[in-house]
């Protein structure tokens, strides 16, 4: 028989009072819903963007005009970039368990790493610690490229990939990375992670020996730092972005299938290898 265990008597009356759990964010009671001190129902729905929303949450105060398109930019810029490892995740993990879309929605997320999305929150705290350690700020695009080529040269020396740089598709240019620059500067928030990060596009040839294209990603984190948004959240704003674009490969799977061809294809092809083969380095 197993014994019952023993239900806690209630807190003292005191020991709840006590009890403070503060937030500026959402809460509710019986006839109203508060959402950043607004009342949701009066004084945003229908009157606040989903964007310009995520911006005020993020950091508790209202975004400009120009801010928020130059938000929303980056989050168009980033919803979806075709058939890449996060989408190919999503679509495969909704194959196997249809039942749970929030798990496809998951799998796709967690695969925002330093090769996809990441780039965006490892651009912009690359940009902003370079900053922060010179200390006085640049103004002249000759001094960004003397700070850019230091930078630059740093890590070169020390064997460290620079943040940003170079696509696998967009071999000459990011085509997301000069709209988003003249959006900015369109608005007056063409900042100084952005003129830093456009001095690396200028000068790295010069320590690579070879020019590569500034990633429509990482110039996404130059404009979101750009915005006073912390780097400790910018691979958030990614995965908000992209959040959108897994949903919409989830819609298509449903009125298009492919996710059973895709494992089919890597099923069948599937070629055994024997360990010891494999050990010795060998493919056979």
């Amino acid at each position: 028989m197993i014994t019952p265990t023993p239900t806690a008597a209630p807190a003292p009356a005191s020991e709840r009072a006590a009890l403070d759990f503060p937030t500026s964010l959402g809460t509710s009671d019986p006839t109203t819903i508060r959402l950043l001190g607004q009342d949701l129902s009066q004084d945003l729905l229908g009157k606040v963007g989903f964007g310009e929303l995520a911006f005020w949450l993020a950091t508790l105060r209202r975004p400009t005009a120009g801010e928020t398109r130059v938000f929303e930019s980056v989050l168009v810029a980033l919803a979806d970039h075709g058939f890449t490892p996060t989408a190919i995740a999503a679509r495969l993990t909704f194959l196997s368990a249809p039942d749970a879309i929030q798990g496809a929605l998951a799998a796709g997320l967690l695969g925002g790493g330093s090769r996809f999305l990441g780039v965006t929150e490892d651009t912009g705290r690359f940009l902003a610690e370079v900053l922060a350690a010179h200390g006085q700020t640049p103004r002249t695009d000759e001094e960004f490229d003397e700070l850019a080529r230091r930078a630059v040269g740093r890590y070169r020396a020390e064997r460290r990939i620079i943040p940003g740089l170079g696509h696998p598709v967009h071999k000459e240019q990011d085509p997301r990375t000069p709209v988003i620059i003249a959006i900015a500067e369109e608005e007056q928030l063409r900042g100084t992670h952005l003129r830093l990060f456009e001095a690396v596009g200028r000068v790295h040839p010069e320590a690579l020996g070879r020019r590569l294209p500034l990633n429509g990603a990482g110039v996404c984190g130059a404009a979101l730092a750009d915005l006073g948004l912390p780097v400790e959240l910018l691979r958030g704003f990614a995965l908000l972005a992209r959040a959108a674009g897994l949903l919409g490969h989830l819609a298509e799977e449903l009125r298009r299938p492919l996710a059973n061809d895709v494992y089919t294809a890597v099923d069948r092809n599937a070629r055994y290898v024997s360990p010891e083969a494999t050990r010795a380095g060998r493919d056979a």
